[in-house]
């Protein structure tokens, strides 16, 4: 009888897909071991193999069982995903298989899981519509920390999550509160929630303070979305070996423009100045010099400093403060292209012709120094305005901003006609009084000086995808799809209930989107057309693949313009600074891959912190503006009332279909508006509307409005 042939040992780690398909063949849970011979894992990789097991039990796609088996989640009936729970306290899995139906969980039988943690369901009754299942495992917890409100009791204490959809109480033992006071806002970290447990126990981490306070309110921003805003004792010590200002070593071989006319444009409060600018006027069209801070010359790759700057992936804007990217020493200072001072600066030097066409571009590491910090305000008084005040006081600087404005106006031109989108959508602005609590939210002014500044940054953002693109070099760029069909159809259809007759096109194109706004234009529902708009688009990202930036009809598009508060925009300095002394790539494409996912995901996280700190601030105002009446439009239609967004302060709120007794109103969704059953009325998106503030929770950012009036629409 011949002896069985031994098998070799594999090289190498088995593949995920090879896994499962080993565990499919045997057709039964397995053992650990049981997979190291059916793998043929050799012993020196089976460390290695089990912390893969580990990885792919933990994204639920193994399960680990009893008796120390090892199962495939299919042909288990179990289902692995992210859970939602809803206030009124069951859980939705959605399933990681998008074709896979939604999973219900009655609350008895979510065994501790809260909401957005990882888990795997059992589905024990079968529909197809929407299968019923149990919690049999957490794999993950979404939510390190939970934000609420503390009661101190006699024996026991509590918090109350102010997210409903953590509809539970957390026990706190008197050894537990650290000093918290009755009523505070605080963060608990929940210790024990084990599947027995119906009330979770938890700890005081943080004692955040008065909920009434501002600064309370953004440390809860700060926590609930778990941004890093303490930095480490290992970028503290770096820190301490980057010198205070500019050496002279550090100028060294770098082009020398400290004799040009750089000027800084930003906004009132602005602290961290990325970006200089100079324009000359050259016989034959413009030379524009755009000089961005030299970030990479402080910070090396894989220093303690670029770790924290790429976790963290982007500053946080907050009314008043700031979640920094880098260290003030850095953002504030070194790095901030500060008046008077010599500072390092990567420019991008570009000539254009009499119609704007780009002729030639060129780059270096320099050295500059700006001349004068103007806010948007004064550029507009010199430019637009015309103050004679102004001008004389500034009369060193009138040629150079009259090439600035020119040079604006033909790059503008020359953008929206290739079909490049101006949304011009209203930005909040917060003000705050002298003890830096809101007084007002307003619209944030948008005038010619910001265009300048805008053109600019898009040129030299063109420029620099287009040089690194041709000379090979991968980079991060700024992407942006083009809309599905399916969404601009559903736009086409609202807007025919506005009276608009769009004729839906073959392909997205963004000039299609630009003469819908102009289309709009002056009209009452032009904001809301924008808006609507705007949803339908993507969202742009970053990709090392270049697939063009369909908001901008760019080819070619990246971001360098902001390296102190952008992670993707230090990435492109390495690039071009490795492109420019002929070095290989600092990034391959597998790593850019991942960064680009990553910070994408950092950005949006800072996009919703900032949102929701809004939010906050805006229910804090109209808590003290319960009674008052405001004109607004109405912005969305639902089920049980409609929205109302305020024309006079940045705020939007609801209108309750309870709080109309005038009708039965039902909602006529294909059209988007209510419709009275007896008297015929209508509400209708878009419809302009007075209303009065008529109840403002605070805990919950609820802005509750009751209708005064419908308003005549102006023709």
């Amino acid at each position: 009888m011949a002896k069985k042939k031994k098998k070799s040992p594999r090289q190498g780690l088995p593949t995920e897909k090879e896994i499962v398909a080993a565990m499919k063949k045997a057709g039964r849970p397995v053992l650990l071991r049981e997979l190291y011979h059916i793998l043929n894992i050799p012993t020196s990789d089976r460390k290695a193999f089990r912390t893969l097991v580990k990885r792919l039990t933990k994204e639920g796609k193994l399960v680990h069982i009893k008796g120390k088996r090892y199962g495939l989640p299919e042909q288990m009936q179990l289902v692995p995903g992210k859970i939602k729970i809803h206030p009124d306290g069951y859980g939705l899995v959605e399933p990681e298989d998008p074709k896979k139906p939604m999973v219900y969980v009655p609350p008895s039988r979510l065994k501790g899981a809260i909401n957005g943690d990882k888990v795997v369901v059992r589905v024990e009754v079968s529909q197809r519509k929407r299968p019923e299942g149990t919690v049999i495992r957490i794999l993950e917890r979404a939510k390190k920390y939970i934000v609420g409100f503390f009661y101190r009791g006699k024996r026991v204490s509590t918090v109350i999550p102010e997210d409903d959809r953590f509809p539970f109480e957390i026990l706190i033992p008197p050894d537990a509160t650290k000093g918290a006071e009755d009523g505070d806002m605080v963060v608990a970290e929940i210790i024990d929630f084990s599947p027995g447990r119906k009330i979770p126990e938890g700890r005081i981490i943080a004692v955040l303070g008065d909920p009434e306070d501002l600064s309370t309110q953004i440390k809860a921003v700060i926590y609930k979305y778990e941004l890093p805003f303490r930095f480490s004792r290992a970028v503290k010590k770096e820190l301490k070996e980057i010198p205070d200002e500019v050496r002279e070593e550090d100028k060294a071989g770098r082009k020398d423009f400290r004799k040009l006319l750089f000027v800084t444009i930003d906004g009132e409060t602005a602290k961290d100045f990325d970006d200089a600018v100079y324009v000359r006027k050259l016989p034959k069209g413009w030379r524009l010099y755009v000089a961005i801070a030299d970030v990479a010359h402080y910070v090396r790759p894989n220093t303690a400093l670029d770790k924290e700057a790429y976790e963290r992936g982007t500053s946080v804007y907050f009314p008043g403060t700031v979640v920094p990217m880098f260290p003030e020493k850095l953002s504030n200072n070194l790095c901030s292209l500060n008046p008077e001072v010599d500072r390092l600066a990567m420019v991008a030097v570009i000539d254009f012709d009499k119609e704007g066409n780009r002729r030639q571009m060129k780059f270096y590491e320099a050295v500059i120094k700006s001349h004068q910090r103007f806010t948007y305000n004064i550029v507009r008084d010199i430019v637009e305005k015309k103050d004679p005040k102004v001008r004389r006081k500034y009369k060193r600087f009138l040629g150079m901003l009259e090439n600035a404005a020119e040079l604006c106006r033909l790059l503008r031109r020359k953008r929206l006609a290739r079909g490049s989108i101006d949304f011009d959508l209203p930005e909040p602005e917060v003000i705050l009084d002298a003890q830096g609590q809101p007084e007002d939210i307003v619209r944030r002014e948008r005038h010619f000086a910001h265009f300048i500044i805008e053109e600019f940054m898009i040129a030299a953002n063109e420029a620099v995808a287009e040089y690194l693109t041709e000379k090979g070099y991968p980079i991060l760029y700024r992407v942006h799809e083009p809309p599905d069909l399916e969404k601009l159809k559903e736009f086409v259809d609202f807007a025919a209930t506005l009276g608009l007759e769009l004729k839906l096109p073959r392909e997205p194109e963004p000039s299609w989107l630009q003469m819908v706004i102009e289309m709009a234009e002056g009209k009452p529902y032009a904001y809301l057309v924008s808006t609507l708009l705007l949803r339908s688009l993507k969202q742009a990202k970053y990709s090392p693949e270049n697939i063009g930036h369909f908001g901008l009809a760019s080819e070619c598009y990246c971001h360098f313009t902001s390296p102190i508060r952008r992670y993707p925009d230090l990435v492109v300095h390495r690039a071009l600074k490795a492109a420019l002394k002929k070095k290989k790539p600092p990034y391959k494409l597998q790593k850019l891959e991942e960064m680009g996912k990553h910070l994408s995901d950092r950005e949006r996280t800072a996009m919703e912190a900032e949102r929701e700190a809004l939010d906050r601030v805006k229910v804090m105002l109209m808590k003290h503006r319960i009674g008052e009446v405001f004109d607004g439009v109405i912005s969305s239609v639902t089920a049980f009332g409609f929205f109302v967004d305020l024309f006079e302060i940045y705020v939007s709120g609801v209108v309750r279909l309870v709080d109309l007794a005038d009708d039965y109103y039902v909602l006529d969704e294909k059209n988007h508006r209510l419709v009275g059953r007896r008297t015929g009325k209508v509400f209708q998106l878009g419809d302009l509307v007075r209303v009065k503030v008529k109840e403002v929770n605070v805990s919950r950012r609820h802005i509750t409005f009751e209708l005064v009036e419908k308003l005549k629409s102006p023709n």
